[in-house]
Order: C-alpha cells, then structure tokens, then sequence
C-alpha cells in the first residue's frame, strides 16, 4: 500500500510544483492592487463553493451536521463528530482570513458580489465532477489526491514579506498551509486502498494527470497568468510523455 501511495504523490507532484511556480511568481512581479483583488475574489468563490460531486461545499456539509446533531453516539460518535466540527472551523476560517484581506485592498465590506467564478475553475469543477461522479471508485478517489495542489499555493504565499498587505497574505496563507500540508498524504492513503490492481492503478493515475493539469491551467489564469503556456508545456512535458 505504501508504494501505491507513493506512485500517486509522484504522480501528482510536477503539476502540484507547478501551481507553486505561477504563485512564486506571481509575487516577485510586485503585482498591482488591481492584481491581488483579481486572486482573492476568485479564490474566495473556491472557498466556499467546492461543490464537485466528491466535496460538497461548507454550506451543505454544515446543514448536514446540523441534521446529524440528534444521531450523537447513537449512529455517529462524539468524536467523529467533533472532529467534523474542527474541519468545518478551520474551512471558514479560511474564508475569513482571505476576505479580510480583500476587504482591507476594496475598502468596504466583502458581499457575494465581490467574488466570480473563473471560466478554467468552472472547466475544473466539471472534470472532477466527471471523475467523482462517474460511478467508478478509483475516479472518485483520484479526484481526492488532486483536492488543493499539495498546498504549493499557500507553501510559497505564506513566504511573502512587505508592507502591511503583503503581511495580512502572508498570515494567512501561513494558516492555510499549516491546516492542509499534510491533506495530500492523508489522501493518498484513502485512495490507496482503492486500488486493486495495476489497472486501477494506471487508470487513477491518469485521472490524477488529467485533473492536476487543469488545475495547473486554473492557478494561472487566477494568478494573471504568470507562465506562458509554452512554459506550462515545457515544464510539464516529460511528466505528460510518461503517460503516453
């Protein structure tokens, strides 16, 4: 199991480095106000609109905790249940430091009207909906190893240094990155146990490729587009020949 674990990081990782790249350099290229409201806004539609056929986004996950609250150590137990608790916690709270920073560049309170979906995101959202709701357990679970980019987005955000601006992301992106670098591994494992065979495990493999590569695309347009798609190309092409 360890090496199948193992195969899936591996696979994931060039595109997972990757998204860390744009974001590196994104904030070496000492963006403009207008630059960072851009991000933010549509990573703030990310944070609380994950609905994709495997995660379904804080407002349902919520009510269905809600809903559950009389099944304490009846047919859930406490602790599971507490823990979903933290898990939601720590999801809003994401939310909350990122709008806390878009709100101090706009100067006004963040309404649902200060964040869009960008067109790559909605093509992402409808691959891993594909995958996750295909009915087959090795594309649902491929779609969990993909969930956050290895956290490479806040890895290299939490390093910014600068103004106050450039502090508040920092924070925040520090939290983020210490609440989610460990998610790839616990999803590996889980999705580990889906597979079987060699053939499971080339096919989740190559939903992994097909869903990071977009991913790739999505943290680009989000970050104005920092790498050139020859760059992109370049960078991933040796990973993308192995599959072939």
């Amino acid at each position: 199991m360890k090496g199948v674990e193992k195969e899936l990081i591996a696979t994931a990782l060039p595109y997972w480095e990757t998204e860390g790249a744009i974001v590196r350099r994104f904030f070496k290229s000492r963006p403009a106000r207008e630059d960072h409201i851009f991000w933010l806004k549509a990573q703030l539609w990310k944070e609380l609109h994950p609905v994709d056929g495997y995660f379904t986004g804080l407002q349902k996950e919520l009510s269905e905790l809600v809903a559950s609250f009389s099944e304490i150590d009846k047919t859930i137990d406490r602790h599971r249940y507490h823990s979903l608790l933290e898990q939601l916690i720590q999801e809003f709270n994401h939310y909350v430091l990122m709008a806390d920073v878009l709100e101090y560049l706009l100067g006004h309170p963040v309404s649902a009207t200060d964040t869009f979906q960008l067109p790559q995101e909605k093509k992402l959202g409808e691959l891993r909906r594909s995958f996750a709701t295909s009915g087959s357990p090795i594309d649902k679970a491929a779609v969990l190893v993909t969930e956050g980019g290895g956290a490479r987005m806040f890895r290299e955000g939490r390093k910014l240094q600068g103004g106050r601006l450039e502090k508040m992301i920092a924070r925040a992106m520090a939290v983020v990155y210490r609440d989610e670098k460990n998610h790839y591994r616990e999803a590996a494992t889980k999705a580990a146990e889906a597979v079987r065979n060699q053939k499971d495990l080339a096919r989740m493999k190559s939903a992994i490729h097909e869903v990071s590569l977009q991913r790739v695309h999505m943290r680009n347009e989000m970050f104005k587009e920092p790498l050139t798609s020859s760059e992109i190309s370049s960078s991933l092409a040796p990973y993308i020949r192995g599959r072939e």
